[in-house]
Formats: structure tokens, C-alpha cells, sequence
């Protein structure tokens, strides 16, 4: 058989080995890296859980607490107003309140509940509550009715058009303060007797019990309550959740009674917190709404130093929804504050004015006198002595304290500035020192003008003794670029350039300025708006422009010091309280001073006004005083029918120490029965002894 030759294959090789390999180390590889992704992952969550678990711990909590709690501000007790020398004038005592914090889960019908058993419980009488208190009570028992209801939320009490103004939002943002303002106004008493006394009480309780809901501050209850209902509460309080005692309350007491009453001003309750007419002022420096604060006077003024630091808490709740109270920061006691008034000599002056004015108001003669003001200050620093006023209800007799008519009422000041004049006139040269005019009635244009008798020859300080007219009428008239003509019309050419300066020169006393004292409300003089030159004349006697009694205190302050004007001022200092640590010192302020190169003017006046004591012209009480004195007596016309009796001064003349004014509006008819100036003949002389017996020389 032949060889068959055998076809050669070509022989392939497959290299498996070495990619396998390969392949292996890639997946190893990725394999290695995810499982080190994964422990890191692992490592990095397990370490932010030992970060939040152990070194983070109370950092969490503390943010838990508070997300879920709420910070409470209470008020600390609040420092008080001492006089000069060292009286209570304004205590603060301890007063022990009911207060509620709410639960967390209380509804409208729980909130009734415990208000009715409040109401039932406790000794409540409805005589201690205000008349505004019941209103807010009767509002919020209108807010329960059925929303269809037309007495739902007090809406019967808004016109139609009112309605339709507050549910389309025309008021604005301010629509349930405006809402609120108009209900007021028009619910009445008789409205409140819908409700029983019961029912009154509950709602009154309700009320200040979600008075503060919305910003989970604690509300005031009852205030001043008895032992005997603080030992039932403290015994009860399961049966009263949400309720406490407040150990730590205080409220206001006044120990002098009406005694500067309107000066001081009042502290508004825990339950009444900001009045409404000075909220904004106060939230803007960061007071709650439910913050006793000063309202009025000097509690107002300076109620940041009376104020104190407030005490803040943490409320947080617990599994029952109580709250829990956990104090973060420790109330401080407001500071004290001490101010000029010595208390001896002001209760002596307040015992006078109201005398006088209770046993001649309404007599024969004194048919319109219905109010009588004095007030008194050192003239070297401003500081004001005492002040007081009152007033009188001529068919019903009854008196109304009104101390502080003496920087918010204005009267004419009649021949009381005359020394303004005569200082005016000599500075302006229109008149020179000693130059006699002769006091008769003078003649202008057909029409008279005269003093109350023709005195003949005066000079500028007989002018003051006597209180001529004639002479400041002359000064009038010159200052106004004339000179009198009998018979003959005036003829001033700026009769307003004329005013202004007048008013410039009564300026530089005080007159026509509010004094910078320091209390709220005190308003400027009035200036007359008619500028006829007729009316110069008038204007020069005190018969056109108004001013407070400050203002004329101050004026005869001005004369008294040679010139000087000190703001007056009722503060002295502020001290920390129970220390003697001074910290805020007001110091007397020199405002102004009258141009040294007239000195030799005001001297004359100085001395006309010590003439006018001497002679008895300015009564007869200081006529006869010990102590020599200065001053010059005022009679302004009122309506052509009445006239008001002023009187200012100061003493003693040659050191002086002290400075007054007296104001009686319409003390008098305005004929020939027209009767004394009563400040002189029975005010200032009992005020003055007593100055004298309390600061002998």
C-alpha cells in the first residue's frame, strides 16, 4: 500500500494562563477597594455616632430643649422713689399672686372649667377689678358664641360699615387693635349685666388666662391675694393645673396718698403689662408684653433705673403636658432713685392750696376761682422743692389733686413779667436808669390806656414797686420805633419785628419755653397769634402770651441769680439699691445766662421787685416776714370779666435761696369789688414759713 503522505496541521496555541491572572488581580483589586470604601463609610458613621453620642451629647439636648421650650421673662421688683431726704415717696411690697402657665394640651373647655372653679374658690370681689377689665371679660365671653351668631366676637357693637371695613381688611394690620379700641368705647355698663357676677368672675379669670397663650408668658390671675387663698392653692394644686403662687410679686404703694400722686405717675399691673399708648416705645427696648411699667410721671421717666433686670425661665413640659420652670437667669431688683421734693414742705403746701381753694372757690367775688397752683425751687441748681395744685368742682365741691397743672396748664401772667420789660427796655436803651415817665392815663387815638390809679413820676424800679402800666406801655412803644402822641395813633412801622423781640427778651427767662424739666407732658407757652400794635401794649403787661407756673418759677429764678437759668429738675441721683453706690447724678444745668454787660439792669429789676415787698404792694405776709424778700405781684383780665392773680418771687434778697411762683386763674371779678390777690394774702406766706422753719439761714 503506498505511503500516503500525511497533510500537515498547523498546530495553534491558546495562552489561558496569564490573562486568567489577570482578570483575577482586576477583581481583586475593585473587590479590595469597595470592601475599604465600605469600612471607611463604616468607620466615618461610626465615629459621628461617638461624636453626637458621647462628646456632642449635651451640646443636642440643649438645642431639643430649645426647639420644644419657651423662655419666660417675669419683671423683678422694682426700686423706689425716695425725697431729698430719704422718705418713701414710692415703695415696693411684697404682693403674692396667682399666676398660670398653660398646659400644653388644655382646650377651650378645660380653660372654662378651672376659670369657673378659680371664680368659685378663691375670694374675689368685683369692686377690684377695673371697668376696662370687665369689658375685656365680656369681650371674650362674646368670642365663645357661634361664629353666625350677630353678637359673635362684640360685632353688634361696629356700624355696618365698620363690618364690612374690618372682615375685607381695609384697617390693615391694625385691625384688631382698632376693632378692640372701638368695642371698648361702646360697651357700657349696663352691656355688662347680660353677664351674672358669676359669670363675670369666670370670663374675667378666662380672659388673662389666654391673655398670653400665644407667647407662652405667664399670666397674673389674681394679684395681692390673701394667705389664706395662697395656702389653699399651694394644698389644691392638682386640682388646679397649670396654676401657682408667685412669692416673688410685688405692687406700688404710695405712702403720702394723693400727696404728689400726679408727679410720681403710677406703675401699670402685671395684669394690665404695657399700656397701650406707649407699647411701641417699650418693646422697642425690649420689655414684654405683660411688663409692669411706670405709665405716667416720673414712674415713666425714669422707669429703665426703676426697672431692674427680669428674671427669665425655661418652661418646658412634661408627659402630662405640664410645664416645668427652670430659671436661667436670676431676677435683679430695680435701682432706687432720690429727687429734690422735701415731703415736709410739700405736704404743708399741698394742705394750704387746697384750703384756700376749698374755702373761697365760688364765694362772693371769687365766683369762677376753680384752680389754684404753687411750686418752689432752689434758684442756684434747678432743683424743684415742692409743687402743687388742685382743682374744684364749683356745683359739686369736689377737690381733684393737680400738682401737676404747674407744667401742663398755662395762665396769663399779668404784671408778674413787667420786670422782663424794664430789663428789656434798659438792655435796648429805649429807656435809661432812674429816668422818670409820668404814670398818667394816656390817650391813643381816642382810646385810654392807664394803670389801675395814675402814679405820677415812676422811674424803672418805682415802676415795678407800684406796678405802672403807664411805664411799660412807654417802653412798648419806643421799642417799636414811636413815641407816644396824646390823641395821636401809634405809628410802628414792624410791629411783628417789634413782638419778636419781646418775646426774644422774655425768652432769655424762661418765659414761652417748655424748662426742660424733667417729666413727661410739660408743654410750652401759648403765643398769641394777633400782632396789632394795640396789643404790644398789652403784651407788655402780661396780657397777651400764656405760661406755666414752671415757666414763672423759673423766670423769677432768672432775676434771683444774677442772671442765671438752671433747667429745673426733679432727680437728684440714682443709687443701687440697699447700697449708697451713686451712679447717675443729674447736677445742676446751667442752661443760659442773661449778657454780663446788662448785670447793672437786672439789678434794677432786683431791686423793684424788693421794693414792692417793702412798700406792701406785694402783700402784706411778706411785708411782715422775717426773712427780707423780693417779688412782684401779677393781675391778668380774663374774658373782660374775670382776672387772675399771680404772685413770684424769691429770698432771701441778698443770699437768695429759694424762688416761688403762685398762680390763682380767675381768682376774681374784674370791676371795682375786684378782690385781693389771694396768692399773696393767703398762699404763699404759710408755704414760706414753713421753707424757713425747715432751712433756717
Amino acid at each position: 500500500m503506498p505511503n500516503k503522505k500525511m497533510k500537515k496541521v498547523k498546530k495553534h496555541t491558546f495562552r489561558f494562563s496569564n490573562q486568567t491572572i489577570d482578570v483575577d488581580k482586576s477583581v481583586s483589586k475593585r473587590i479590595i477597594a469597595f470592601a475599604v470604601l465600605i469600612g471607611a463609610v463604616f468607620l466615618i458613621v461610626f465615629c459621628r455616632l461617638v461624636y453626637l453620642q458621647v462628646f456632642s451629647y449635651d451640646d443636642y439636648v440643649e438645642k431639643k430643649d430649645d426647639y420644644t421650650s419657651i423662655l419666660q421673662y417675669t419683671s423683678a421688683p422694682r426700686g423706689q422713689i425716695y425725697d431729698c431726704k430719704g422718705r418713701v415717696l414710692a415703695k415696693t411690697v411684697v404682693s403674692h399672686n396667682i399666676v398660670f402657665t398653660s398646659p400644653n394640651n388644655m382646650t377651650t373647655e378645660d380653660y372654662l372649667i378651672y376659670a369657673n372653679r378659680i371664680a368659685s374658690v378663691f375670694d374675689i370681689n368685683l369692686d377690684d377689678f377695673s371697668l376696662q377689665t370687665k369689658k375685656e371679660a365680656y369681650i371674650a365671653w362674646k368670642n365663645l358664641l357661634d361664629p353666625d351668631d350677630k353678637e359673635y366676637a362684640g360685632n353688634n357693637f361696629l356700624t355696618e360699615k365698620e363690618r364690612v371695613a374690618y372682615v375685607n381688611g381695609v384697617w390693615g394690620s391694625n385691625a384688631e387693635s382698632k376693632k378692640y379700641s372701638i368695642l371698648m368705647s361702646r360697651i357700657s355698663e349696663d352691656d355688662l349685666k347680660e353677664m351674672n357676677d358669676e359669670e363675670l368672675k369666670t370670663y374675667i379669670i378666662y380672659s388673662r388666662m389666654i391673655a398670653n397663650l400665644s407667647t407662652g408668658q405667664e399670666s397674673v390671675i389674681l394679684e395681692d391675694v390673701s394667705d389664706e387663698d395662697v395656702a389653699y392653692l399651694v394644698e389644691h394644686k392638682t386640682e388646679f393645673p397649670g396654676f401657682d403662687v408667685d412669692f416673688g410679686g410685688w405692687k406700688r404703694e404710695y405712702p403720702y396718698g394723693e400727696t404728689l400722686s400726679d408727679v410720681l405717675g403710677r406703675v401699670s399691673t402685671s395684669t394690665e403689662g404695657l399700656p397701650a399708648e406707649s407699647k411701641d416705645h417699650y418693646l422697642s427696648k425690649g420689655y414684654q408684653l405683660n411688663a409692669p411699667v411706670g405709665v405716667s410721671g416720673l414712674e415713666y421717666q425714669y422707669n429703665d433705673i426703676l426697672a431692674g433686670t427680669e428674671e427669665i425661665s425655661k418652661i418646658t413640659y412634661d408627659s402630662n403636658g405640664l410645664a416645668i420652670k427652670e430659671i436661667v437667669q436670676s431676677a435683679r431688683k430695680g435701682n432706687d432713685i432720690v429727687i429734690s421734693i422735701d415731703i415736709d414742705l410739700q405736704q404743708t403746701m399741698d394742705d394750704t392750696v387746697k384750703n384756700v381753694l376749698q374755702a373761697n372757690a365760688g364765694t362772693r367775688n371769687r365766683e369762677n376761682f376753680k384752680s389754684l397752683f404753687m411750686c418752689m425751687m432752689d434758684p442756684n441748681n434747678g432743683s424743684l422743692l415742692a409743687l402743687s395744685g388742685y382743682q374744684i368742682d364749683l356745683e359739686t365741691k369736689q377737690m381733684t389733686y393737680f400738682a401737676s397743672g404747674n407744667y401742663v396748664s398755662l395762665a396769663n401772667p399779668g404784671s408778674c413779667i413787667k420786670g422782663a420789660t424794664v430789663y428789656m427796655g434798659l438792655s435796648e436803651g429805649v429807656v435809661s436808669p432812674g429816668e422818670t415817665i409820668m404814670d398818667e392815663t394816656m390817650n391813643i387815638n381816642g382810646e385810654e390806656f392807664g394803670s389801675f390809679e395814675d402814679h405820677g413820676p415812676v422811674n424803672d424800679v418805682s415802676a415795678l414797686e407800684v406796678s405802672s402800666n403807664v411805664y411799660m406801655f412807654h417802653i412798648a412803644i419806643r421799642l417799636g420805633g414811636d413815641t407816644y402822641k396824646e390823641g395821636q395813633p401809634l405809628n410802628i412801622a414792624d410791629v411783628q419785628g417789634t413782638f419778636n423781640t419781646m418775646r426774644r427778651y422774655y425768652s432769655m427767662f424762661g418765659l414761652g419755653n417748655k424748662t426742660g424739666l424733667d417729666i413727661p407732658g410739660e408743654i410750652p407757652g401759648y403765643m398769641g397769634v394777633v400782632t396789632s400794635p394795640g396789643l404790644l401794649l398789652n403784651y407788655s403787661i402780661g396780657q397777651l402770651d400764656m405760661y406755666t407756673p414752671v415757666q414763672l418759677l423759673q423766670y423769677a429764678s432768672v432775676i434771683a441769680t444774677d442772671g442765671k437759668m438752671y433747667a429745673p429738675h426733679f432727680l437728684e441721683y440714682a443709687k443701687e439699691v440697699g447700697g449708697d453706690e451713686i451712679f447717675d447724678v443729674y447736677g445742676k444745668h446751667l442752661e443760659s445766662e442773661l449778657p454780663t454787660q446788662n448785670d447793672q439792669y437786672l439789678k434794677r429789676v432786683q431791686e423793684g421787685f424788693r421794693a414792692c415787698v417793702t412798700s406792701g404792694n406785694c402783700g402784706n405776709a411778706l411785708q411782715d416776714m422775717e426773712e427780707p424778700m423780693a417779688a412782684k405781684t401779677g393781675t391778668a383780665e380774663v374774658e373782660s370779666v374775670w382776672t387772675t392773680a399771680n404772685l413770684v418771687g424769691f429770698g432771701p434778697y441778698d443770699d437768695p435761696q429759694v424762688a416761688f411762683a403762685c398762680v390763682s386763674p380767675t381768682s376774681s371779678v374784674n370791676n371795682e369789688s375786684v378782690s385781693d390777690n389771694i396768692c399773696g394774702s393767703a398762699v404763699v406766706g404759710p408755704v414760706l414759713d414753713k421753707y424757713f422753719e425747715l432751712y433756717p439761714e
